[in-house]
């Protein structure tokens, strides 16, 4: 979660909301991909961080299917994110921030306990949600201020 954290700065300093993503073999305890925030630069409203993450793991595994990985992200997936990891058979993800106004997988849709869901990772809140939930308050708080640009582009 540390790596995730370093990543979800990474991604406040260029103006992105601070979301970062590990994905890792926990088998070999190998870091296979990660990803941050980044719908504004790339122009694209799926560049989450979860999705560019799945995206690299995917390309450096040459394979769609992740099953065995375990992803970890410094907030709650949102809907979009929770159906991804679904899609690539993640087998497990553990979050840091829960998000009570946008998250897919313990708040709003609940997207894993749908019926529909053809694959449920082991979901599970996970450490460093204090730091994770305050650096997102940071980021908005000075977006609200002016000094963080808003991603009107």
């Amino acid at each position: 979660m540390r790596m995730a954290l370093d990543l979800a700065q990474a991604a406040a300093d260029a103006g992105e909301v601070p979301v970062g993503a590990v994905i890792v073999d926990e088998s070999t305890g190998e870091v296979v991909s990660t990803g941050e925030n980044g719908p504004v630069a790339a122009h694209d409203p799926t560049a989450h961080a979860e999705i560019v993450a799945l995206r690299r793991a995917g390309a450096a595994l040459q394979n769609y299917r992740l099953t065995g990985l375990t992803l970890y992200v410094t907030l709650e997936p949102c809907a979009m994110c929770a159906g991804a990891i679904s899609h690539a058979r993640i087998g497990r993800v553990v979050w840091a921030a829960d998000d009570p106004k946008g998250g897919g997988v313990i708040h709003g849709p609940k997207i894993f306990d749908q019926p529909t869901c053809h694959w449920r990772p082991v979901a599970e809140a996970g450490p460093d949600a204090a730091e994770a939930g305050g650096m997102l308050r940071d980021f908005f708080r000075k977006r609200r201020m002016g000094t963080v640009k808003p991603d009107r582009r």
